[in-house]
């Protein structure tokens, strides 16, 4: 009788973590951890700020779209992270095709998207992985850009 009751219990407590690990949550994906739509149109907004007050950057978007270059920001991080997005863009060579970027100008937009995110307090290990996804993007965004010569 003893044995049967453990065996019950045994049984009892299987089942429970079996339903209990059914239930638990997936876990997040990126664009989730972004803030999902709101969260990613937020980083890209601060972003644009962040553009705007960089003496480095703001020349580089002088002759930007804006409004598009918004759009489809927001767009490619979306599909980047996980998210229901499809990126409609051009690729990254053809969009930064005769720009006068150089490495320090990449590393600025680096810090300037970090500097968005942490001020919409994402965490920072999403904040890496969204970097993480980005920078095998350097090489496509470089290779048509016309760097300064100095």
């Amino acid at each position: 009788m003893f044995v049967i009751k453990k065996m019950g219990l045994l049984i009892s407590l299987l089942l429970l973590i079996s339903c209990n690990s059914m239930t638990s949550q997936q876990p997040a994906t990126l664009y989730e951890r972004l803030g999902a739509e709101p969260g990613v149109a937020n980083i890209v907004d601060h972003l644009l700020y962040e553009i705007g007050e960089s003496d480095v950057l703001r020349p580089v978007f002088a002759k930007t779209d804006i409004d598009r270059f918004r759009t489809k920001l927001i767009e490619h991080i979306c599909a980047l992270s996980d998210g229901p997005c499809h990126y409609t863009g051009d690729n990254m060579a053809e969009v930064h095709a005769g720009m006068v970027m150089s490495n320090r100008h990449f590393d600025a937009m680096v810090t300037a998207l970090s500097d968005a995110m942490t001020d919409n307090n994402i965490a920072s290990g999403a904040q890496n992985a969204l970097l993480a996804r980005l920078v095998p993007l350097h090489d496509e965004i470089m290779s048509e850009t016309v760097a300064p010569s100095h």
